[in-house]
């Protein structure tokens, strides 16, 4: 039986001091390391930032075969092998929550504080996902960026543009490789193997991944976990209420970082 091809250590960015701790960023699906700019002036103050793309995203070389989110995981535990890494914080937006999900789970030694934002032990029903990885392998990513910026952000929101831009530079392989791998994820019967101090952020309008249904599943299900909603966001929370989610974030890696190996 012929393997299938796994994702390559990720198209990554390091940013901030050189000896300072190690925060990894996790972008969502449809977006590239850039999601994550907001955050990036106040944790490069004490942080080494470790940015990466998803498989075909932001210019990443388009995914070979199929994978999972465990795969994409670990990637990730692979890069910071190679960096010499040995402990790292986590933080990560929806299916980038949910590849530190998994990289906690699979590394808990590798993890020692995690963040996950507006994402989910399990995105809803596999068939939808499946439905739309066959559309976008159809029809290209035109028509979910078309309604991207109603599902990412309030109705309000006038800053949509340059993340729905991303969504349109992204590969349809990519992208609906992706989407295959959120089918198959779920994590629910092992959120409480998860030891690493956790903060879960929820936007109170986050439509794709609500707070009842998702934020409150993680928070419940991982042993001492915090949960954090943020008023006004939607499921881009980290862009669309930059100020209170760096707030959170900050507060949340101060507070659980010391003596984890700083």
């Amino acid at each position: 039986m012929t393997a299938v091809p796994r994702p390559a250590v990720p198209q990554y960015r390091l940013d901030g001091p050189e000896d300072a701790p190690v925060v990894v960023l996790g972008p969502s699906l449809g977006t590239s390391m850039d999601l994550w700019l907001p955050q990036l002036p106040a944790l490069t103050r004490t942080w080494r930032v470790l940015r990466y793309d998803l498989p075909g995203h932001g210019g990443a070389p388009a995914p070979d075969g199929p994978f999972t989110v465990e795969d994409l995981a670990g990637g990730i535990a692979a890069l910071l092998a190679d960096l010499g890494v040995g402990r790292a914080a986590y933080a990560g937006v929806s299916l980038g929550g949910a590849v530190g999900t998994a990289l906690a789970l699979r590394a808990p030694g590798l993890v020692g504080s995690l963040i996950l934002c507006c994402t989910s032990p399990r995105f809803g029903d596999p068939g939808a996902w499946r439905d739309r990885a066959a559309l976008v392998r159809r029809e290209g990513v035109g028509p979910v960026a078309g309604s991207a910026a109603g599902r990412w952000f309030t109705p309000s929101f006038t800053g949509a543009r340059p993340y729905v831009d991303m969504l349109r530079a992204t590969d349809a392989e990519g992208y609906a490789a992706c989407c295959d791998a959120l089918a198959e994820f779920d994590a629910t019967a092992r959120l409480g193997a998860i030891s690493a101090p956790t903060l879960v952020i929820a936007g109170a309008q986050d439509a794709p991944t609500p707070p009842d249904g998702h934020a409150g599943r993680l928070a419940a299900g991982i042993p001492d976990a915090r949960l954090t909603v943020i008023d006004g966001a939607g499921h881009l929370a980290n862009a669309e209420r930059p100020e209170a989610v760096t707030e959170a974030v900050t507060a949340h890696l101060d507070r659980t970082w010391r003596g984890t190996g700083r």
